[in-house]
């Protein structure tokens, strides 16, 4: 499948489109606001171009719906509610029906394979309380095995046109898959959609592997590896499945990350009881040191514009959330609240930071503005850790071992410290990384 937006074959319905301006002003959701109901939303079942085509309109219209439920804005009308039935995708909803039962948008598909056997879907998402439709509708075409990412893209495009944010359900976490007794687990790398579904592995089992990143691309994953000698990282394309090393690094204390621009990679590395912060060049493999302390600096993250670095050290005496320019030089210590702050990682539009803080016995997740202000505990627990952002910034996923139990598991949730939900996953799960909205 081609870059999403490409996916669309064009808009349909001119007039609609011109209408929209109105009807936006109705229909949307600000996601800003601290408190606030989710909005209710119908979304009949998308109608099959031909009988044949009922199942996977019946399977698209499942994840659309599970997509935008799950996000905890919107709140799925049981359609036993349903007063109309839409049986025309070109017919202009009875809207009298709709706000009866409370809906305040509607959703409408249809879905056919053509007979080149690629998969047809179209979508209108409609103002109930306005009667209109709400911008052009989309139609889009792919594989049919494509299908489910079809569905995310179609949930993408509603969550983006109604709160003004962009999606996030488009897109895979990598994380590590752990099995077998806690004195000997085996981990293995492993991907999967954001939802949980498609799970597939990248790794065997047979080396201990840690903290997997995305590339900018989403192509690429930079992982560290414990095999027969030294920390190894790699670097594997997701595409070929060829892996690449990186280095031996004996001393590195956390994998690494890319920068924005995808050229190098940003790592602690120990020596002795200390350890520094460096950046290495994929290309040239140059190496450039970038803090020079008798301390432990670690955990390093970019800045979405590749401009700074925020990272862990406990040159204060404990450790605390520092930023300072990538090139190195002064730091600024931004954190300053009670406990140890550990793992930082930039949103990706920039405006927090989310880190682990472990205080009274307790692991939280929670988030800071780049300056330090308005820190937010999002959720705490006996072992939260590794938060990672969603790509719209919005959501944040975490791993989670509750209450000290037999292995961890996934959750997410916003960073208004609303929604907090279990992500499905074969075994254990730990070290999520969410990568950007695919390609």
């Amino acid at each position: 499948m081609t870059r999403r937006r490409a996916l669309a074959l064009g808009a349909f319905g001119a007039a609609a489109t011109l209408r929209a301006r109105h009807a936006w002003a109705q229909l949307h959701l600000d996601i800003t606001q601290g408190n606030f109901q989710p909005m209710p939303i119908a979304i009949p079942a998308f109608m099959g171009a031909t009988p044949s085509d009922a199942d996977m309109a019946g399977g698209i219209t499942q994840v659309v719906t599970a997509d935008l439920q799950r996000s905890g804005l919107f709140a799925p009308i049981n359609p036993s509610a349903y007063i109309e039935k839409i049986a025309n995708f070109d017919a202009v909803p009875n809207f009298q029906d709709w706000r009866a039962i409370n809906a305040q948008a509607l959703i409408t598909g249809r879905v056919g394979q053509q007979s080149d056997g690629r998969l047809k879907a179209e979508f209108r998402l409609w103002d109930v309380l306005a009667g209109q439709q709400l911008g052009a509708g989309q139609q889009y075409l792919t594989t049919p095995d494509n299908w489910r990412r079809l569905a995310h893209i179609i949930s993408d495009a509603v969550y983006e046109r109604i709160t003004g944010n962009g999606g996030y359900f488009d897109t895979r976490i990598v994380f590590v898959d752990e099995t077998g007794p806690k004195i000997r687990r085996i981990k293995r790398l492993a991907m999967m959609d954001q939802d949980g579904a498609n799970v597939r592995y990248l790794t065997r089992g047979d080396e201990l592997v840690l903290t997997p990143r995305f590339s900018p691309s989403s192509q690429e994953i930079t992982y560290m590896a414990f095999g027969q000698g030294d920390p190894r990282v790699y670097l594997l394309n997701l595409t070929t499945q060829e892996r690449e090393v990186v280095g031996n690094f004996p001393g590195m204390s956390f994998s690494p990350r890319f920068s924005p621009n995808g050229q190098s990679v940003i790592m602690s590395l120990q020596e002795g009881s200390n350890s520094n912060i460096f950046v290495m060049d994929l290309r040239s493999k140059a190496t450039t040191r970038l803090t020079d302390t008798a301390a432990i600096d670690t955990s390093p993250c970019y800045s979405p514009d590749g401009a700074r670095i925020c990272f862990t050290s406990d040159r204060g005496g404990q450790p605390q959330i520092y930023v300072m320019a990538a090139t190195g030089g002064s730091a600024q210590r931004i954190s300053f609240g009670d406990g140890m702050y550990s793992t930082p990682v930039w949103s990706p539009v920039g405006d927090y930071i989310a880190f682990t803080k472990q205080f009274a016995d307790k692991f939280a997740i929670g988030v800071m503005k780049p300056d330090g202000s308005g820190e937010r505990i999002l959720t705490e627990g006996f072992d939260n850790e590794g938060p990672t952002f969603a790509p719209n910034g919005r959501v944040i996923m975490y791993f989670s071992d509750d209450m000290g139990g037999p292995g961890p598991s996934l959750y997410t949730i916003d960073i208004s410290g609303r929604n907090q939900q279990r992500i499905p996953t074969p075994s254990f799960a730990s070290d999520p990384a969410w990568s950007p909205l695919l390609s």
